[in-house]
């Protein structure tokens, strides 16, 4: 089996609002062969709580908006560290970079093939870890000097 072209859908709107909000390394895997409950992961990273918080915010906006959908479940926002957004579908993880590297979720998928995502997911990869956000997660212009 392979993920849906619903859940790619979910997955692009997904991957761009994470990237709108300066999420590093998005990345989508198919995971519908190993797991029943779902068919992707996206997973993205922050490096902070308030971004990771602004990141999870966002994808629920854009897929509202978007897509006319709503999580059906949501864990994790209090702390800020770790937060999943469950579609069914798909199952979105922003994580704190701090937790992304000692969870390393993308390890224990790497067997699972990565999903296309739109290219300003894609440009993620090369983000560094400290992009200058405002309290909002909005990308603000650094200081050249």
């Amino acid at each position: 089996m392979t993920a849906t072209a619903h859940s790619q859908e979910l997955i692009n709107v997904a991957a761009q609002a994470a990237a709108d909000k300066l999420a590093h390394d998005v990345i989508a895997f198919d995971v519908s062969d190993v797991l029943s409950i779902t068919d992707a992961f996206v997973i993205a990273s922050a490096a902070n709580d308030r971004q990771v918080r602004a990141i999870a915010e966002e994808i629920e906006d854009q897929l509202r908006e978007q897509l006319d959908v709503k999580p059906v479940r949501r864990e994790g926002e209090r702390e800020g560290r770790w937060i999943l957004l469950d579609y069914l579908d798909i199952v979105v993880h922003v994580q704190h970079s701090e937790e992304r590297s000692f969870y390393s979720l993308d390890r224990l998928w790497k067997d699972c093939p990565e999903l296309p995502l739109p290219a300003d997911a894609v440009a993620t990869r090369n983000r560094p870890d400290g992009a200058l956000t405002d309290a909002a997660g909005n990308a603000t212009a650094g200081d050249e000097s």
